[in-house]
């Protein structure tokens, strides 16, 4: 399908795309990768007025580790991330996670921030970010401000930004020693939307002991969800079997899934237990290497 005739800018500067924002309200939406937005649009489940592009803005584009955080630019693309040293070396669940994510023309058009601004717990990014306790830079007119991810996801596509403002760096606390995290999600086929996916950052001390645990679960609840009940089972023991199989336990419970042409609701539930299990077991294995 067409979309609906919509007016376009192109800002060269963040000032001037907030300004955009504000001038056209709730008629305005952002553009970056486009891969959420326009098959939107094509389809007239949005129907925007007018779109601000904000891809020649300089300065929206990095991954660097500054000042005890691996800060991730907005319009970094997936495929960028993909590529990068430093995810690369440090960050393995990045790259678990930008592999599965639709295509390679895909993956070099998508951002991050489109991803997660997006606010489609289907997505990928936002049960990673839950995982490593991120947090949100957002600027609007009166500056800049920071969001937990765990205030950020309200609803169905529904975010914690508000009109005028735009999502432009991602903050992730730069993990301790002994860390090891890992993303997997069950596919129809390439380049779907989840069925169920896992998102798993543990922290082992030298005694194999849990410190720290973030788990995020993909496309089985109105929002991006954290499995709290399984990161407790977790933190203070050993991650044995035992533990391992109650926190996949709570998962599969805590989820809410819907039925649809993925799977049925106890299917999805179950998957979330198995998968829970093997990212627990893989953020383990690389929290000891």
């Amino acid at each position: 399908m067409i979309p609906a005739p919509f007016d376009y800018a192109a800002p060269r500067t963040l000032e001037e795309a907030i300004a955009l924002l504000q001038e056209h309200g709730d008629e305005a939406k952002v553009l970056a990768g486009g891969h959420s937005l326009i098959p939107m649009m094509k389809l007239r489940l949005a129907t925007p007025e007018f779109l601000i592009d904000i891809n020649g803005i300089p300065g929206l584009s990095y991954v660097k580790e500054e000042g005890g955080w691996l800060k991730i630019g907005a319009l970094t693309r997936e495929a960028e991330l993909e590529e990068s040293p430093i995810i690369r070396a440090r960050y393995p669940i990045f790259a678990d996670a930008t592999k599965l994510i639709a295509d390679p023309q895909v993956r070099n058009m998508g951002t991050i921030g489109g991803n997660i601004a997006h606010g489609d717990a289907a997505n990928d990014h936002p049960a990673v970010m839950i995982a490593l306790g991120a947090e949100i830079e957002i600027t609007g007119a009166g500056g800049k401000r920071t969001v937990p991810i765990d205030e950020f996801f309200f609803g169905f596509y529904a975010t914690a930004l508000q009109p005028g403002e735009i999502l432009t760096e991602i903050r992730v606390p730069v993990p301790p020693a002994g860390t090891g995290n890992a993303y997997h999600k069950l596919e129809r086929k390439v380049g779907d939307y989840a069925t169920a996916g896992v998102a798993v950052q543990l922290t082992l001390d030298n005694s194999g002991r849990c410190t720290a645990a973030g788990i995020g679960l993909t496309n089985v609840n109105p929002t991006p969800l954290r499995a709290r009940r399984s990161e407790e089972a977790l933190v203070g023991h050993v991650p044995n079997e035992e533990r391992i199989a109650l926190a996949a336990q709570y998962a599969s419970e805590d989820c809410n899934p819907t039925s649809d042409l993925r799977g049925d609701e106890a299917y999805k539930r179950a998957m979330v237990g198995v998968l829970t299990r093997r990212m627990i077991r893989r953020a383990m294995e690389r929290a000891r290497s």
